[in-house]
């Protein structure tokens, strides 16, 4: 009779250590599983830029504000990678990134990439040609000089939404200061 009570004693110690170890296995999982969604929610975006230019760092540091996971890639010259990846020579700025199969070419607001990460529009990408005063990484310490600017939406297959010019290009969005 001892030996049974034994028995029993030791198999419950086994089945409580084994529950533990399955909810702690289940825990773990939970967290990776958790971690493995938060790493896949922030979207790497790739920046090439000249190693001078100090507005793209600050519309980088725009980025990750807004979450997203940036790598930049420093080069001498992007006319030829801006040609290579479709920027119309009207709509270039000084950087150029590239998301999810998308080009992004200049100061480009980070609401509207998640937009068009969101809308995935057939386009090839987005862009805020120039340099304009009070974009991202554009910013004056006067408000009264930032101007009002537009992100266009370019490359689009022909007859591909209204309101595009001859170049293809139309208006994504409209920011005013």
């Amino acid at each position: 009779m001892e030996k049974h009570r034994m028995e029993k004693k030791v198999l419950g110690t086994h089945a409580r250590l084994a529950a533990l170890l399955a909810a702690a296995a289940l825990a773990n999982g939970a967290l990776l599983l958790t971690s493995s969604a938060t790493a896949d929610t922030a979207q790497t975006i790739q920046v090439y830029k000249t190693p001078t230019c100090g507005c793209c760092g600050q519309w980088i540091d725009h980025l990750r504000e807004a979450g997203f996971e940036v790598e930049a890639t420093d080069m001498p010259d992007l006319t030829a990678f801006k040609a290579m990846n479709g920027v119309p020579k009207r709509l270039t700025s000084c950087h150029t990134a590239m998301v999810e199969g998308y080009v992004i070419e200049g100061h480009v607001p980070a609401a509207d990439i998640t937009r068009l990460l969101t809308e995935r529009p057939k386009i090839a990408g987005l862009a805020v040609p120039g340099m304009p005063m009070g974009s991202p990484g554009m910013e004056h310490p006067d408000p009264s000089r930032h101007e009002a600017f537009e992100v266009l939406a370019f490359g689009g297959a022909p007859g591909d939404g209204e309101g595009a010019d001859e170049g293809g290009a139309k208006v994504f969005s409209t920011h005013t200061p």
